[in-house]
């Protein structure tokens, strides 16, 4: 498994050491505000498990974020393949930060990272992103890191339950249109 360095993060395998601070991330409503119920610690692990094989089997994945100043445990941030029960394809860009992490820059700077792997590492010449209407936070990081919204692509996640978690948006860059945008 690759890993990222940045001026002020490492994004690296998932260790054991890491599961407690993730699960207390997904015990925080306001970390899961957009993304729906809160996990229990079984289901919390489950996911790293997840995470963990489906980055041995195709080469990237989620990465568990570490400041590299201070060895803390961030979050996650990474690439992972659209699930097939969404209404296009591709590979989604994506983080999660414990809320301590917020406001700081780390997920833009981690996500530039990702980007950068995507297109580079992994010759990839389209990477996109999804988000609630309502996450007006991770918009911004999207639109940060060079990525552009056309409203014609919004769309009813098909795993989420009616309500105001359902309407999505969806963001994409493309290889060419990078260029200026550090990483």
């Amino acid at each position: 498994m690759p890993e990222l360095r940045t001026d002020r993060l490492l994004l690296r395998r998932w260790r054991e050491s890491d599961l407690e601070p993730w699960a207390a991330m997904n015990a925080d409503s306001e970390v899961r505000r957009y993304l729906g119920e809160l996990l229990t610690r079984e289901q919390s692990d489950a996911t790293v498990t997840l995470m963990r094989a489906e980055f041995d089997a195709r080469g990237f994945g989620w990465w568990a974020l570490e400041s590299r100043e201070t060895g803390e445990f961030l979050g996650r941030a990474g690439l992972d393949v659209v699930d097939e029960s969404m209404p296009f394809a591709g590979v989604d860009i994506g983080w999660r930060l414990a809320r301590s992490a917020w406001g700081h820059g780390y997920a833009t700077e981690a996500a530039l990272a990702c980007r950068a792997f995507g297109f580079g590492t992994l010759g990839l010449s389209e990477i996109i992103a999804t988000t609630t209407v309502h996450n007006l936070r991770s918009q911004a990081v999207m639109r940060r890191i060079g990525m552009t919204r056309d409203p014609a692509d919004d769309f009813d996640d098909p795993s989420v339950p009616e309500g105001p978690l359902r309407r999505c948006v969806l963001y994409r860059t493309r290889r060419e249109e990078t260029h200026g945008l550090h990483h």
